[in-house]
């Protein structure tokens, strides 16, 4: 491989052109016009303007990305995460000019991307699975009668799309006809396909996937879990590898069914299956057919490098590891940082980033496209950057994720940053004790909300005001334990 292009913008598409940089690959970078200014262009060796409009008219343009890449003459394309990464369309249209798509198969993408044949598939495979539906669901008297025998509450999902869009949890047989109706409105307008489905609905599961990769010759190995279970609204926001609560014996026989669910579908690549844990008891959730946003967590504690492992599958080279190579050291947690408003029912904040201060020291990286002087669009998904960092163990791990968000300051934007200091000083989160309702049970947003009033009223007294919040400083022992009780009365 000569050539790469990468059909993406912002942090993932610098991500991969560092690692096609290492192997001495040139790049390309495609761009809208209201991301004419973003850094990964400049590091790329070569770019092409996408022209401005709607997304349909650049990053989600099939044909046109595809033109550039044939007029380039590259080697492969790299679709990264979001925009096209899992369409199925994308990949043949690539494969049919003769580029390599570094991915699944157009085949494999539409088998795992529809959520009812992957459930088959992941039966067959012996995969545990969640009670549900088996096919696509209607607001009709079956679906009442399915639901019934489901046992509420029951969950009502799309079958195609995600990132936490397209589900609605139905507690009482009145609200399911709505549910299903709303949903199927929804997925229609935002995936173009209209199928539901109903699962059973695990109310306080820990959010567990699996990373796996496989090449061209049907060998398959996985590469541990993560934990995603600290979430708002389906939206993961921080993630840990190994998670707390899964053992050894445990992470092997859900990595062997996984692998076996690959192999079915004749995967090649990276992938991550998707599950629910609750008391011991994995459900299969999905699986998403590309690299992950969290990805470098895994990359922390295995000392692996997924993306530079992604380029050279896509050469036609074996797996540079067997199953017993992969070793798990110490733990990583990742904090996704978002422009968006915590005070202001997480509003996405636009401005330009006039001050950039990135924190540093041991184990400590931060994936991000920010620089000063870079304005945030409106028009993109709200991720600014990823903050990962490694401990030689969790604790260490915290701490130094704490540390590191008092370093990290992007001038007076409001953003996410308040929650991640919350969450870390929260007890619960230090005993490991965390599900996908861990925000709502734990009060994070009211106590952000009592925090940031606290310290207006400060400001106010001595004529200063900011949109920062900043929570009490922690001394060595008892870090964790100084906070606002009051606002939850479980710190």
């Amino acid at each position: 491989m000569e050539i790469l292009l990468i059909a993406n913008r912002g942090e993932i598409a610098l991500r991969v052109i560092r690692g096609a940089k290492t192997q001495g690959i040139e790049t390309v970078a495609i761009y809208a016009e209201q991301d004419k200014d973003c850094i990964h262009i400049r590091k790329a060796d070569f770019s092409k303007s996408l022209g401005g409009g709607a997304l349909s008219e650049n990053y989600l343009n099939i044909e046109k990305i595809v033109d550039i890449a044939q007029n380039m003459e590259v080697d492969a394309i790299h679709p990264g995460y979001g925009f096209l990464s899992e369409n199925p369309h994308f990949a043949k249209a690539v494969t049919e000019t003769g580029i390599k798509w570094i991915g699944p198969s157009a085949q494999a993408i539409n088998v795992l991307g529809d959520k009812l044949s992957s459930r088959k598939v992941a039966e067959k495979a012996g995969v545990p699975t969640t009670p549900g539906s088996d096919e696509p669901v209607l607001a009709d008297e079956d679906a009442k009668k399915l639901a019934k025998e489901i046992g509420y509450p029951v969950i009502v999902k799309a079958s195609f799309g995600g990132g936490g869009m397209g589900i609605k949890v139905v507690y009482k047989e009145e609200d399911l006809l709505d549910a299903i109706t709303n949903t199927s409105r929804q997925a229609a307008a935002v995936f173009g396909k209209s199928e539901v489905f109903i699962e059973k609905f695990i109310e306080r599961p820990r959010h567990i996937e699996i990373q796996f990769i496989a090449d061209s010759k049907g060998k398959v190995i996985h590469m541990g879990e993560r934990e995603c279970s600290i979430q708002r609204r389906h939206q993961k926001f921080i993630e840990e590898a190994p998670s707390t609560a899964i053992t050894e014996e445990e992470r092997e026989t859900v990595g062997a069914a996984v692998k076996k669910l690959a192999k079915k579908v004749g995967y090649e690549n990276a992938g991550t299956a998707e599950f629910l844990y609750e008391d011991g008891r994995f459900y299969f959730n999905e699986v998403n057919t590309r690299l992950q946003v969290e990805h470098p967590i895994t990359e922390a504690i295995t000392g692996r490098d997924l993306v530079l492992e992604q380029l050279r599958i896509a050469d036609g080279r074996n797996l540079s590891w067997s199953q017993k190579k992969i070793e798990f050291k110490g733990h990583a947690i990742e904090l996704r940082i978002n422009s968006e408003d915590p005070l202001n029912d997480w509003a996405p904040t636009v401005g330009t980033v006039s001050k950039l201060q990135i924190p540093g020291g041991p184990g400590v990286r931060f994936d991000s496209h920010l620089y000063a002087g870079y304005t945030i669009p409106r028009e993109y998904d709200s991720l600014l950057g990823k903050l990962i960092i490694w401990g030689e163990d969790r604790k260490q791990a915290i701490r130094r994720a704490y540390l590191a968000l008092t370093e990290l300051s992007l001038s007076n934007l409001p953003t996410n940053l308040p929650f991640h200091r919350v969450v870390l000083a929260n007890k619960n989160f230090h005993r490991g004790d965390i599900t996908t309702r861990f925000v709502e049970e734990n009060n994070i947003v009211p106590y952000i909300k009592v925090a940031f009033a606290r310290r207006v009223a400060a400001l106010f007294a001595s004529q200063h005001s900011t949109r920062k919040v900043f929570l009490p400083q922690r001394k060595e022992i008892g870090w964790m334990n100084q906070s606002l009780k009051e606002a939850t009365g479980r710190w």
